[in-house]
């Protein structure tokens, strides 16, 4: 562990804790929050809060990880984590409801590599010692398919492909009453939500982020929607339907309606991965994965249909 002692700038005058310090020592505001919460940032002497406000002026004291301590990977069977594919570079996988794919602080629920591990799966080493092997992601409350590097090279390549873009990302959504038109691309900047940092929200001058959709299936008070992301921002598809005014069914974080919720036995959003294709690391061939609705989103569709 070490400790910092740090002058609050006047340009961080009134900024949250949690953001003020990310800009000031380059660390990410779940990181920050996480030091926040377990006292180890001190505001004049006395431990703050991720959301207190900060004064220029005051003098800050945070005690920092050792960087070379990394967060522990814990092998542990995951229910509901099924293999779909794998080869000596590749493992594809359903990611089911509630599991992280890494660690990270303050997460202490199943992941997608603790379960690899657990299954005695060899993956990269490439990447933060949490992170080896994981080339893109998944929120915890998002199912679906994914794929995790096992060799090097393949680490490397799938890297450069999903930064190139030219991996094929495909979801089913189901939204709130009835995107106008039913066919179209969602191209509006992405940043953190001014106000609630848990959220991310359309920012002028955020991370470009584009979604292009197509109603596949109609209810009376929601539509099936296939989705592709041309880019992959953190709640990409969640914040672009919500800022449509037609939020993922389930989505309270984002303006769901609880009550549709409640009908449907939602307890999360209608969103999942359905297909992955992309180059294969080892020769370049063309391969697609699919991954099935889970239970929840299946029963959810079963009463959409019911109701038509």
């Amino acid at each position: 562990m070490s400790t910092r002692m740090l002058p609050v700038p006047d340009g961080l005058d009134g900024m949250r804790v949690d953001a003020g310090l990310a800009k000031l020592l380059g660390l990410s505001r779940t990181v920050v929050a996480d030091l926040a919460e377990t006292g180890e940032v001190l505001l004049d002497g006395k431990p703050v809060g991720k959301s207190e406000r900060l004064a220029a002026g005051g003098l800050l004291e945070v005690t920092l990880p050792d960087p070379d301590s990394p967060i522990e990977v814990v092998a542990e069977p995951v229910p509901g984590l099924r293999v779909l594919f794998q080869d000596d570079d590749i493992v594809v996988v359903s990611k089911p409801v509630g599991v992280a794919v890494h660690p990270s602080p303050g997460w202490t629920g199943p992941t997608v590599v603790g379960g690899l591990a657990a299954a005695g799966l060899r993956i990269s080493t490439s990447g933060a010692a949490e992170r080896q092997g994981v080339v893109h992601r998944l929120d915890a409350g998002t199912t679906g398919v994914m794929v995790v590097a096992k060799s090097e090279h393949a680490y490397t390549v799938l890297k450069r492909a999903f930064k190139e873009r030219t991996v094929d990302k495909g979801y089913h959504a189901v939204v709130q009453g009835h995107p106008d038109p039913t066919r179209g691309t969602i191209d509006a900047p992405i940043d953190r939500h001014p106000r609630h940092d848990y959220k991310f929200a359309v920012v002028a001058g955020g991370r470009p982020s584009i979604t292009h959709y197509e109603v596949i299936e109609a209810f009376r008070a929601a539509s099936l929607v296939d989705v592709k992301l041309e880019t992959g921002r953190t709640h990409q598809i969640r914040v672009h339907f919500s800022a449509l005014k037609h939020p993922c069914a389930g989505d309270l974080t984002y303006g769901a309606d609880p009550v549709l919720a409640r009908k449907l036995g939602l307890t999360r959003q209608w969103l999942h991965a359905r297909t992955l294709g992309f180059a294969h690391p080892a020769d370049g061939r063309w391969v697609q994965f699919e991954s099935e609705y889970p239970d929840d989103l299946a029963h959810a569709l079963e009463i959409l249909r019911a109701e038509t």
